[in-house]
This record gives C-alpha cells, sequence and structure tokens, in this order.
C-alpha cells in the first residue's frame, strides 16, 4: 500500500483516538475507531469503500502485530515468568527475610523502595510483591498503609520505565522502532531525561529518609495504624480475586532474585551477542544499537523460565501441573497488553504510513513559528492529561510517540530525544496520580490501603514532581542538556518538600 497526502484530514484518526479515550475512559474501543477512521480515510481517497477500509484495517494490523511478535511473545514469557516465581514464593521468603533485618520505620520504608528498584521486570510484579511483601514488615514499624501504597505505586512504573530489560522498556523500544528510529539506544537515550520517573525516585527516598510528609499524607502518618483504615473497595477485591496466587511456605530469597537476576544477565549478553560484540571489534553501545532487543531479552525470558524450572520443579515447590498452570495465568494476564499493544502499532502504522499525519503535523508546527523548545513541555502535559483521563501509560505510549516522533524530525530531530522522554515521563505522571489506573488499584489493594486514601494522599506528592518536571522539560528545550536540567530539578523539588513539611506540621500543631 502506498502512502498518500490528504492534509488536515491525516489528524483526524489520532484525534479522534485520543477524544474518545478522554470521554470514555477506555482505550481499547478508541484506538480502534482510530484506527478504522484512518482506514476509511485512506480507502476513500483511493478509490474503494468501506469494505475495502475493513481489509485494510486487519491486514495492517496483522503486518504489524508480525513485526513485533517477539514482543508479545517476551510479554507472555514474562507473565508466566512472574507468576511461577510468585507461586513458589521466592517473593514471600524475601519478605520473611527482611523482616528479621529491619529495626526502624526508616529502614522499612528505605528498604520497601529499594526492593521496589530490585523488581524492574514489570509493574504489576512490582505492585503485587512489594506490597503483599512489605506490608507486614511495614505494619510493625507503625508505617501508615497510605504510605506504603504511596511507596509501592511511585516505585512500580517509574522503575519500570527506567530500565532497558523491563515489560514497560519492551513496549516503548516497540513504538520507537515503528517510527524508523532504532528503538533500543534511543530510548537508552531517554533515560536521563525522564524527568518525572527520576524525580519521583529521588521524592520517595527523600520521603523515606528525612521523614519529609505533607498533605494528608502527614496526617494518616500521625494517625498511625492504631485508626489506619483498611478497607479496601469491595469491587477492587473482586476484580483482584481471580490473580490472587498461592505462594509456596517452601521458596527461599534466591527462588526470586536468580530468576530475576537471569533474565537481566541473559538479556544483556543476547543482545551483545546478536549485535557482534564477541565476534567482531566494535564497543558496547555499538553491539546493543545493532542488536535485535525484543528477539534478545525474549530469549532472557525463555530460559530464565526454564532456570525458573529446574529450581522449583526438582524440590517440590511447584508440581509440574502447577508450574504449567502458573504459565498459562501469566500468559491470561498479558493480554490486555497485547490488544493494546497491537492497536496501538496499527494506529502509529496508519498515520506514519498511509495517511502522512506526521509531515502534515510537523509542516503545521513548522509554519505556525511555535517555538521549538516548547515541544518537550507540550508534550509531558499532554501525555500526562490524556494517561490520566484513561489510567493507562501504555495506551498514551501508543497514540502519542509515532505523532511526537513525526513532528520532531519535521522540527529538528536534535529535540527528538527529549520529547521522546517527555512523553513517557507525562505518561507515567498521569498513571501515578490516576485514581482508574490499573498500578493505584493494584498498589492500594496489595497494600490493604482505601483506594481513596492512596490517592488522595499521593496526589499532592504526583503533582509537586510534575510541576517540578514541566520547568525541567522548558530548560531542557533550551539547553538540550540533561546534566544541566536534572540537578536544578532535584534542587527545586527537595526546597519544596522541606518548606511544605514545615507548613504542614505548622497547621497540624495550631
Amino acid at each position: 500500500m502506498e502512502a498518500i497526502e490528504v492534509g488536515f484530514i491525516s489528524i483526524l484518526p489520532p484525534i479522534i483516538a485520543i477524544i474518545l479515550a478522554l470521554i470514555t475512559k477506555e482505550v481499547i474501543s478508541s484506538l480502534l475507531i482510530g484506527i478504522f477512521s484512518g482506514t476509511l480515510i485512506y480507502s476513500f481517497y483511493t478509490g474503494g469503500g468501506i469494505i475495502k477500509a475493513i481489509q485494510i484495517t486487519f491486514l495492517f494490523m496483522a503486518e504489524k502485530i508480525s513485526e513485533n511478535i517477539f514482543v508479545i511473545i517476551f510479554l507472555a514469557l514474562l507473565g508466566a515468568l512472574v507468576v511461577t516465581i510468585t507461586s513458589a514464593g521466592g517473593s514471600y521468603a524475601y519478605g520473611i527475610w527482611v523482616s528479621s533485618k529491619i529495626k526502624s520505620k526508616r529502614s522499612a520504608l528505605v528498604s520497601t523502595a529499594l526492593l521496589g528498584i530490585m523488581i524492574f521486570i514489570d509493574d504489576y510484579f512490582n505492585c503485587i510483591t512489594l506490597g503483599t511483601v512489605m506490608q507486614p514488615v511495614t505494619d510493625k514499624q507503625n508505617v501508615s498503609r497510605a504510605k506504603l501504597s504511596y511507596i509501592v505505586h511511585s516505585m512500580a512504573p517509574t522503575i519500570c520505565i527506567l530500565v532497558p530489560v523491563s515489560s514497560w522498556a519492551a513496549s516503548v523500544i516497540s513504538h520507537i522502532d515503528s517510527t524508523g528510529l532504532n528503538g533500543m539506544p534511543v530510548f537508552i537515550l531517554t533515560i536521563s531525561c525522564n524527568l518525572y520517573a527520576i524525580l519521583t525516585i529521588v521524592m520517595v527516598f527523600a520521603v523515606s529518609i528525612f521523614n519529609l510528609d505533607f498533605g494528608s499524607m502527614l496526617k494518616y502518618e500521625n494517625r498511625g495504624l492504631k485508626n489506619n483504615n483498611i478497607i479496601v473497595d469491595n469491587i477492587v477485591r473482586e476484580i483482584e480475586d481471580d490473580n490472587i496466587i498461592k505462594a509456596s511456605s517452601k521458596g527461599t530469597v534466591y527462588d526470586l532474585i536468580i530468576p530475576v537476576l537471569s533474565l537481566v544477565i541473559i538479556s544483556i549478553l543476547s543482545m551483545l551477542y546478536q549485535g557482534g560484540y564477541f565476534t567482531k571489534n566494535i564497543s558496547f553501545s555499538q553491539a546493543l544499537s545493532s542488536s535485535n532487543a525484543s528477539l534478545a531479552i525474549t530469549y532472557g525470558a525463555f530460559i530464565s523460565l526454564i532456570i525458573a524450572f529446574i529450581m522449583f520443579i526438582p524440590r517440590k515447590l511447584l508440581k509440574f501441573k502447577e508450574f504449567m498452570d502458573c504459565i498459562s495465568q501469566g500468559t491470561k494476564s498479558m493480554v490486555p497488553a497485547f490488544i493494546i499493544l497491537s492497536l496501538a502499532w496499527t494506529i502509529g502504522g496508519i498515520c506514519k504510513d498511509l495517511i502522512g499525519t506526521g509531515n502534515f503535523v510537523g509542516d503545521l508546527v513548522v509554519k505556525s513559528n511555535i517555538p521549538v523548545i516548547f515541544i518537550p513541555c507540550i508534550a509531558f502535559a499532554l501525555a500526562g492529561a490524556l494517561a490520566f483521563a484513561i489510567g493507562t501509560s501504555w495506551g498514551t505510549f501508543g497514540i502519542l510517540i509515532p505523532i511526537v516522533a513525526m513532528i520532531c524530525e519535521r522540527v529538528g530531530s536534535e529535540m527528538v530525544v527529549i520529547a521522546l522522554s517527555a512523553v513517557l515521563s507525562g505518561a507515567v505522571f498521569g498513571d501515578h496520580a490516576s485514581p482508574i489506573s490499573d498500578t493505584a488499584i493494584l498498589s492500594s489493594t496489595s497494600t490493604g490501603c482505601n483506594h481513596m486514601e492512596h490517592i488522595s494522599s499521593q496526589m499532592p506528592y504526583a503533582i509537586l514532581v510534575a510541576v517540578i518536571a514541566f520547568l525541567g522539560y522548558f530548560i531542557l528545550g533550551i539547553t538540550c542538556n540533561a546534566l544541566i536540567a536534572l540537578p536544578i530539578c532535584i534542587l527545586l523539588l527537595l526546597a519544596s518538600m522541606f518548606m511544605l513539611n514545615r507548613i504542614s506540621k505548622s497547621k497540624i500543631s495550631e
């Protein structure tokens, strides 16, 4: 199928998808309608009708899925690995071990944050494991469930978006690849510019070490466990009942650590091997850039699953049938991700390869004389608003990454990495702040915190980081240098936290 130029009509598919997502708060149907509107435009302009549009829709969807099939396989294997580790009792054993080492409230909070960094392969795995494992540990140290839920929710999406070997990275890399850029190297470059994710992690450790609470979080912390409301909404519990995993009591800490480390090490070695690092005289970064990242992490997940099988079955942590049931359950847990990714790849490809959305919007930006320095700020704000409204970062990635990449290629390639990092950063903010986010629900449920208490106490923290990140992207737009923007943002964040903590304490004392 040859690309055509249809002018301003080319922006209708993404606009329709965005508006419907904002109105319905449901990303799948919104993307489907956006896709079909794009193929209708292409069909009518090339002399076809509705039947041709339907044919193009599914042909193009199949083409995009086949191009990214290793991402689908990786996510399925990752889901299986997560469930098998949990069922074997690795997460439970780690929690018991940590409990014996922690003697203070500060160490309990810092340990929670550190464990959140370790569990970087998937946000669902992070939320469920971190909340379940650390809840009894933090209870002993009189940490409120609201604060525990905040740390769990803060660490899950932020660390997943900063690590190249994670389910989030696989999704983002596939979207970047679809724009014609080299996904893995570009993703690695976005890490230092992902201001919201980095600043959120800084805030978590500052709150944990210096006790810098403010807003309603300070009230919940002062109330402590004596009156802590741990009622979880019945509807949320019903949703999660199907996903409850019975863990073995015979697992050890190594049953968590070894499979996760195997995934990381094998994935990196696979990327280096494919890139020719061991056979050619090339650098580490050159090998990574020339490798097939999605294939490499698929190898890593598959071999890690085999290692888990070897570790768990002979020791009777899981029976063979139970292990296979875990694979089935883990794969099922990734079905929503499969659907969203497939639709996102499709609408991005239609806009780029069929109706020329990027060329039109890029020309429009150039002709409107909007300063290039504002593009990161706009991308961050738009991504944050969209992710907040629809409750998902992944759907936001699929809608905005192709558009922002195409715009930046038109107005200046030096802004591509910064603008893409702004999209990733804004999407994480929207996910973090949204009450309908899946990670928000998992965080409050796994920690036993009332869902709206979690949202209301976390919101001021998320908004503060978002405001400073927005200013940071303005600085990045001017300097194109994260080494300048990031330290300024960190200093502003810490100063604001100390000030807000002092104000909140004075109000409570009054």
